[in-house]
């Protein structure tokens, strides 16, 4: 390993700690989250896409053990990530006119974070537990994860509101059942879920007049 590799791992390493302890202590929120880096996402292997297929379905059991942070990595690389080594930043998952209107965020013990795909990392948004406002089961405050999608209309202002709403559904969609096939894939759990206080919860994520909750995402590992 030379020392520019030496360098680049424990950079990796150092920010998987860090990671791992937004991941897992809820103590450790704060105002002042800070962003956070990825490990880098494995796009290759796992299962077969049909047996992904199969054993895909929705769950709401789930065990309190925290994602390790490679697992939350390619996780969030599956759900939207850049998937092209061209230069386009396209995704793994389509949209209108590829203006990429989604954004995923990620709800977790340490703190609210959005996801920049072309980083492939985790921008810290606020430092509270926000995980209790994406729904009104009960499981939602204690798994590990609640991923939430935004779209922002600003970037459709040439369609009909009537499209605006269809397209932000359709492309919703895709990627929450990119996260499916991942969670199966994974050995995770999930169940994607419309039912929480979007105007509350767009409050706390500061969210502009542009912008809205469409769903969100709960993901763990099985309860025992």
């Amino acid at each position: 390993m030379n020392r520019r590799e030496f360098i680049e791992t424990g950079a990796v390493l150092a920010a998987s700690a860090v990671l791992a302890a937004s991941v897992a202590a809820p103590g450790l929120a704060s105002a002042q989250a800070q962003d956070m880096p990825l490990p880098p996402p494995r796009t290759s292997g796992g299962k077969p896409l049909m047996d992904a297929l199969r054993e895909r379905r929705s769950t709401r059991s789930f065990a309190p053990k925290a994602l390790e942070p490679q697992v939350l990595s390619d996780l969030l690389w599956a759900a939207f990530g850049v998937n092209r080594t061209d230069g386009s930043a396209k995704r793994t998952a389509p949209s209108w006119k590829n203006r990429q209107e989604m954004a995923v965020y990620a709800a977790l013990p340490g703190g609210l974070f959005r996801y920049d795909a072309k980083r492939h990392a985790l921008d810290a948004v606020s430092g509270k537990d926000l995980r209790a406002l994406t729904g009104k089961q009960d499981f939602v405050a204690t798994a590990p994860l609640n991923l939430i999608y935004v779209v922002d209309f600003a970037q459709m202002s040439e369609a009909s509101p009537e499209e605006r709403m269809f397209v932000a559904g359709c492309d919703s969609g895709s990627i929450f059942q990119n996260v499916y096939l991942a969670c199966a894939s994974l050995g995770l759990v999930t169940v994607v879920r419309a039912n929480a206080d979007k105007s509350a919860l767009a409050k706390e994520m500061n969210l502009g007049a542009d912008q809205m909750v469409t769903l969100a995402q709960t993901v763990g590992y099985p309860a025992a």
